[in-house]
């Protein structure tokens, strides 16, 4: 008897244990959006959607995920997003308010420590760089490294503290804790630049030897990191900053101001940089990407611009995002001078159609200005300096996109 009891017990709890183990893979995200925007929230892994869920009739949402990577995702509320740090198992809830959409946010449940931490620390980030640009910017090398570690060494500090309190992965401290080095390390590949600004400095200023030491530890393929924003910016300043020292002298030089003016080389310069420096596929395809966006948005001859698509399609010629370049450098290509404009239709607030080249009136000089749907800070500042050049100029039409 005792036997068949035993054998009994023995099966339930292994019943237990598989149903524990198979509840514990599987992952949920959900929460409350105040005021909500869309009828939906997206996951997003990188640039794919993973999952998505609409809201309930209380503003409400759940996705329940059955398989899942560790690692950065982030959500969309369209028009907004916010990164979210996920691992398998995890029950994360989110409120917030779309009134102040990153300000209202916050996590509870598994996961909530890291999340709240990365939130808190972008949030930071914002009000930093003010300070920095407004105050630190000034400072001489030293000085203003001085300010800058200061402020990492603090969130480093807070960091430690949770981990040894909460025990979160290694993974997720190490997404923390490049958000802040990176940060850091961004600030001071924008140091000299930022600072021959502020100052009305002729050259940038001298360094010490050891103000860029930090790049020993610098990792350009970390596929963890590869779409996470302080990393990201890092890298487009870095090899920007790379090109700018490596080329001076092969480049042309405006005595008044400082500046490089030999655009076609120093673009290039950038996607040589690149094609030696990162491996990691993805980040390299997006780096070749934004490499390739701001030089053809640049005014330059024609030749300039084939010369320019010619190394590109040489060294990115796999690209994922090599539709959309081609795209833009046709486009651009039709926007120049003494061309039609597209023929593209628009949808007017109104709800009319239009034809992009009947919206300028005979007579009438017209300009048109775009923004990104998700990019609510460019929308603001694209739409207040709008208001200063009406002001300044009511003889043009304004028309944005």
């Amino acid at each position: 008897m005792v036997n068949k009891y035993f054998g009994v017990i023995l099966f339930v709890l292994l019943c237990s244990c598989g149903a524990e183990e198979s509840q514990s893979s599987t992952t949920y995200l959900g929460g409350e959006i105040v005021n909500p925007t869309s009828e939906q929230v997206v996951l997003f892994k990188g640039e794919i959607p993973i999952d998505s869920a609409l809201l309930d009739a209380d503003n409400r949402f759940e996705i329940r995920l059955d398989s899942l990577d560790n690692g950065l995702y982030h959500f969309f509320h369209k028009p907004e997003m916010q990164y979210v740090y996920l691992e398998r198992g995890d029950s994360l809830q989110l409120r917030l308010n779309t009134v102040a959409f990153d300000e209202s946010l916050v996590f509870s449940g598994s996961g909530e420590v890291i999340n709240n931490f990365q939130l808190e620390v972008f949030l930071d980030a914002e009000k930093e760089e003010q300070l920095i640009r407004e105050d630190f910017i000034h400072l001489e090398p030293d000085a203003f490294s001085n300010k800058i570690d200061s402020l990492s060494e603090r969130k480093l500090a807070q960091l430690n503290e949770l981990r040894s309190e909460e025990g979160f992965s290694e993974d997720a401290y190490h997404m923390a804790r490049a958000s802040i080095v990176y940060k850091n390390w961004f600030y001071k590949e924008s140091y000299p630049f930022w600072h021959r600004r502020a100052t009305d400095d002729k050259t940038l200023h001298n360094l010490p030897e050891d103000f860029y030491a930090y790049r020993d530890e610098v990792s350009y393929s970390d596929p963890r990191l590869t779409y996470l924003k302080p990393y990201y910016d890092f890298m487009k300043f870095h090899i920007g900053n790379l090109a700018y020292m490596g080329c001076k002298k092969a480049c042309e030089v405006d005595e008044g101001t400082g500046k490089l003016t030999g655009k076609l080389h120093f673009n290039r310069h950038q996607l040589e940089l690149i094609d030696s420096l990162v491996h990691q596929e993805t980040l390299r395809d997006n780096l070749f990407r934004g490499g390739a966006i701001e030089y053809l948005l640049k005014h330059d001859t024609e030749e300039n611009f084939q010369a320019f698509l010619e190394e590109f399609h040489k060294r990115s010629g796999n690209n994922r995002h090599l539709d959309e370049i081609n795209r833009l450098s046709e486009g651009i290509h039709n926007l120049r001078p003494n061309h039609p404009l597209p023929r593209l239709q628009v949808l007017g607030a109104d709800g009319e159609k239009y034809w992009l080249r009947d919206i300028p009136a005979a007579g009438q000089q017209t300009v048109f200005y775009f923004w990104s749907g998700p990019e609510q800070r460019h929308l603001r500042n694209i739409s207040r300096r709008v208001r200063q050049l009406e002001e300044h100029h009511p003889d043009y039409r304004f028309v944005g996109i």
